[in-house]
């Protein structure tokens, strides 16, 4: 019996193992051939040459400024932007296909989804919304909030803009404090 069992965890072990080291393997080849690319090389775009806009308003309400930090290029599909509200500015309601990442750099705001309460948001807060959730974000009504929203194209889609959201929605339920 207890040879069967020493048997039976040897041979776990084994496979774990085995499976770790194919694994590892595996990545750091794929580290190797990436890292050594012939002609690829690190690019840096200075701050004076990324486009900022005006937030659309058929896709904000109020004040907000959209500077794009980078655009999906092949074979990375992934794009990223810093977006300033100033107080009482937010976003339309919208989904993203494949979700988005804010990431909260200075102030404080809030973030509803469908259905939700007003969630607020601060400086350093990390906030991961799920593909295809209805959601909003902006600021305050008192004070202004900057993110960087990272997301994924879609058949080179990034967001599905819907309606506006409104002044009974922007103060309505009750938020969530932390």
């Amino acid at each position: 019996m207890k040879h069967a069992i020493r048997k039976v965890l040897l041979l776990s072990f084994a496979g774990v193992f085995a499976t770790t080291c194919q694994s590892t393997l595996t990545t750091a080849v794929a580290q190797s051939s990436s890292s050594s690319a012939v002609g690829a090389q690190i690019t840096v775009t200075a701050t004076s040459s990324q486009k900022v806009i005006t937030g659309a308003p058929d896709r904000f309400t109020g004040s907000v400024r959209v500077q794009s930090l980078f655009d999906a290029k092949e074979p990375i599909r992934s794009s990223g932007g810093q977006v300033t509200f100033q107080p009482g500015a937010r976003s339309a309601w919208h989904t993203h296909p494949l979700g988005q990442i804010l990431i909260v750099t200075d102030g404080i705001g809030w973030i509803q989804q469908w259905g939700g309460p007003v969630q607020v948001i601060r400086k350093g807060d990390v906030v991961w919304i799920p593909a295809g959730v209805k959601h909003w974000h902006g600021a305050t009504s008192t004070t202004t909030m900057t993110h960087i929203a990272i997301q994924e194209a879609l058949n080179g889609k990034v967001v599905d803009w819907m309606e506006k959201v409104s002044d009974e929605q922007y103060s309505g339920p009750t938020q969530v404090s932390r």
